[in-house]
Parts: structure tokens; C-alpha cells; sequence
């Protein structure tokens, strides 16, 4: 399943991802995917704010993974500094991915096969220095949750 929706500034970006984490169970993982500065860390903010959490979330670029307090724990992971599935797969970052909160991991494409089979993915595109394509996708059919989440927008 896959559903688009355009988001036309931070705010609402903010907002799709509150509607993502309101929907987020044990164990869902999120893979993002974009340009950069197409809004990964800004949806990770709100989807944190839908899980509850009142912190702001950071890029985590240099320490690799954020841990964030809410109704779930989230891992924000980032893999932008890494350069090859070896460094990636080093990290052990399986205790996360296979655990029971939420992992939203940025730059997500740069270890295509490394994730679990479970998980969707988030892709960011800009379309302009304020628009941003957001659209939401998974294979798996207990995650069409999330998908549908991004809805109460203009769909694409």
C-alpha cells in the first residue's frame, strides 16, 4: 500500500508525522528517504510529538542514534556519515530494529536489505524551497496503518 500528500511548510510536516506517530506500535520501523534538507529530521519532530514526547528532536548525524522518551521509546537513528553496509552493520543496530518501540532511521537508502522485512518507508521530495511530497509505503499489511496515517491532507 502507498498514499502521497503534499506538505507546504514545516508545520505541516510537522503534522504528518504527528498523524504517523499516533498510529506507531511496539516494534514498527521507519525508513526515510530524501534529499537533504527535504524534512526528515522535521516529520521525525512531529512523529515524536504524536508518540507523546515533548522533547525536539535532533539529527542525530554525529552521535548516530537519539533516544527520545514517550508512549514508545524512539530510536532516531541517522546512517548519513556512514559510507557502506559494513560500517553499518558494525553498529549493531539490530537490538533496535528487532525491539519493541519505534526506530525511524534517516538516510535509510544508503543500506538497501539491512532492515527488517516489517517496516515502511517514508520518502521526502522537494518539490520547492516550501512544498515537500511525502509519501508513505510498506509491503506489509499490519503496517497500512501508517500509510493511512498521513490522510486528512490533500492526496496526490
Amino acid at each position: 500500500m502507498e498514499r502521497s500528500i503534499r506538505s507546504y511548510s514545516p508545520k505541516d510536516t510537522h503534522k504528518i508525522g504527528r498523524r504517523i506517530g499516533t498510529k506507531a506500535q511496539s516494534g514498527d520501523v521507519l525508513l526515510l528517504v530524501g534529499d537533504l534538507g527535504a524534512g526528515k529530521t522535521t516529520l521525525t519532530q512531529g512523529i515524536l510529538w504524536g508518540l507523546g514526547g515533548t522533547e525536539y528532536a535532533r539529527s542525530p548525524t554525529f552521535v548516530l542514534v537519539n533516544e527520545y522518551p514517550a508512549r514508545l521509546t524512539l530510536y532516531h537513528m541517522d546512517l548519513y556519515r556512514l559510507n557502506s553496509i559494513e560500517e553499518i552493520e558494525d553498529l549493531g543496530l539490530d537490538d533496535y530494529l528487532y525491539g519493541n518501540d519505534l526506530c525511524v532511521v534517516e538516510w535509510a537508502d544508503k543500506a538497501p536489505g539491512y532492515f527488517p522485512v516489517n517496516h515502511a518507508v517514508v520518502q521526502l521530495e522537494v518539490i520547492d524551497d516550501q512544498t515537500r511530497r511525502v509519501t508513505v509505503s510498506s509491503e506489509t499489511a499490519h503496517l497500512d496503518r501508517l500509510v493511512m496515517a498521513i490522510a486528512g491532507g490533500a492526496d496526490e
